[in-house]
């Protein structure tokens, strides 16, 4: 499967595909939001094809690429198993619990969590 939109929850949302390249680079998430630009509002991304560096904090790839995400008024969703991330920090686990609180960046464990998260922010 590629990366595809889909309604969730009554939004339109590009999700990514598990098997689909890593995003390593501030150029693919560049591309991801490229993508988005089809008519989506929220791109859901496994959590598998980020980079490990995206979970270790001090390298501040997540905060570059949740800030890409903001400026460009998109929702970032990580969806899949981040327990083997949160085990090793707990700055990660106090950023996804503050992340959850609001709006532009969610951290769930699957498309169907979405679409009931989406669903109640309808």
């Amino acid at each position: 499967m590629a990366d595809e939109l889909r309604d969730l929850g009554g939004a339109t949302v590009l999700v990514g595909d598990p098997d689909g390249p890593p995003i390593v680079t501030e150029s693919d998430v560049l591309d991801l939001i490229g993508a988005a630009f089809l008519g989506a509002t929220v791109v859901a991304v496994p959590a598998a094809r980020l980079d490990p560096s995206f979970f270790a904090l001090g390298t501040r790839f997540a905060g570059e690429v949740m800030q890409k995400f903001v400026n460009y008024r998109l929702r970032l969703v990580v969806v899949g198993d981040i327990s083997a991330h949160l085990a090793r920090s707990g700055a990660l686990r106090a950023l996804v619990a503050e992340s959850n609180r609001h709006d532009q960046v969610w951290f769930l464990p699957d498309l169907d969590a979405l679409d009931e998260r989406l669903r109640a922010a309808g």
